[in-house]
């Protein structure tokens, strides 16, 4: 009996792993244009456990976001790309965000509080944190090399996806890939 439970067990397991492959490989498949860049890793990844600031002065870690599935952007105040894409993360999270999605953004290296707030000022975002990792801990712990780059994280923290350099995420089909990956919509 407990060989045939085992069995069934397995067999369901299978068939939800089988599933959720192939419901990836829709997702996959959606990419058009510069979401082309989005390279989805075969298994997720771990990412970061250090702590980061938050715009409040206190501090969080990535684990503090598990639940959604999270668009994490690393930035600086310097990288123009980052100037150029982050006015689309801000439309992205207005129209996405929620319960179920949202747009995280870090500056990494020496950003000043005062001067993400005069870059964000200056580009009329003003619905995406501040939050900031001063001596790139995070970043360096999750192979951030060169700026921008944006991670998706899974509901349960893990990196599924990365796209580096900039790209249009408020573009139809980001927002349906992201709807998809949220259960927002049916891959394909």
């Amino acid at each position: 009996m407990k060989t045939l439970s085992a069995l069934v067990l397995y067999t369901c397991m299978m068939l939800g792993a089988n599933a959720a492959l192939a419901d990836m490989a829709a997702i996959k498949a959606m990419r058009e244009g510069d979401m082309k860049k989005l390279i989805f890793h075969a298994e997720a990844r771990e990412v970061s456990q250090s702590p980061f600031e938050t715009e409040e002065g206190g501090t969080a870690t990535l684990a503090d976001y598990q639940g959604k599935v999270i668009l994490l952007n690393f930035w600086a105040t310097w990288c123009a790309p980052c100037r150029k894409e982050m006015p689309m993360l801000s439309e992205l999270q207005a129209e996405m965000g929620g319960e179920e999605f949202e747009v995280i953004t870090l500056a990494t290296g020496r950003n000043p509080p005062p001067a993400m707030k005069a870059f964000f000022d200056e580009i009329g975002v003003d619905n995406l944190p501040l939050h900031r990792d001063p001596k790139s801990k995070v970043a360096r712990e999750m192979g951030v090399l060169g700026l921008p780059i944006t991670v998706i994280l899974d509901r349960e923290g893990r990196e599924i996806a990365r796209l580096q350099g900039d790209a249009h995420w408020n573009s139809d089909n980001a927002k349906a890939i992201l709807a998809a990956l949220t259960g927002g919509e049916e891959a394909g």
